[in-house]
């Protein structure tokens, strides 16, 4: 019994470390943020592909990764969509990225989420391929990973395993938008 709970908890330790490691390697604070290209679903570019961190530009942005829109992303997406609508004179942007291997099978799911939600200031679009944009390093662990950036430089990089988004965390993250409204 010793034996087995010794393997358990060195296991265990490996899971752990590895999981912060390559939590280590993604986009940190102050890192510069890259072009890519989403199609929006929901947006005012809706079917269209195009880069909303260059349509974007220096404003305040929040983007959201997540590896599947659920009750809890959506509940995240709704109150950072309320912080872009609240900070309008600080041209506070945001947009949601759903990371998978079947774009057009998300297209539907995403426009009942903003309906239902009543979304309005917040696009919600599909990238094609579940490890996400090469150069925004998104763990491949993380179901959801949170980016906050202003000028184009990092303030706030959460990846988040699935158990990990709850209300609390949620709430925490959409205060933590102050970091980045000048």
């Amino acid at each position: 019994m010793k034996k087995l709970l010794a393997v358990l908890s060195v296991a265990c330790c490996a899971t752990v470390a590895a999981w912060a490691e390559e939590k280590s390697d993604c986009l940190k604070e102050g890192d510069s943020v890259a072009a890519f290209y989403v199609t929006d679903v929901t947006g005012p570019s809706a079917g269209d592909k195009l880069c909303y961190r260059c349509k974007y530009g220096a404003r305040p942005v929040v983007s959201i990764f997540a590896k599947q829109m659920n009750d809890k992303v959506a509940k995240l997406t709704k109150q950072i969509d309320d912080q872009v609508g609240a900070n309008k004179d600080a041209k506070m942007a945001a947009f949601v990225v759903v990371l998978t291997e079947d774009p057009e099978a998300q297209t539907e799911a995403l426009k009942t989420v903003a309906a239902k939600q009543e979304i309005k200031n917040t696009p919600l679009t599909t990238f094609d391929g579940l490890a996400g944009p090469d150069k925004y390093k998104i763990s491949k662990d993380a179901d959801v990973t949170v980016m906050m950036w202003v000028d184009s430089k990092v303030k706030v990089n959460e990846a988040l395993k699935a158990n990990e988004l709850t209300d609390e965390k949620i709430a925490t993250l959409a205060k933590s938008t102050s970091k980045i409204l000048n």
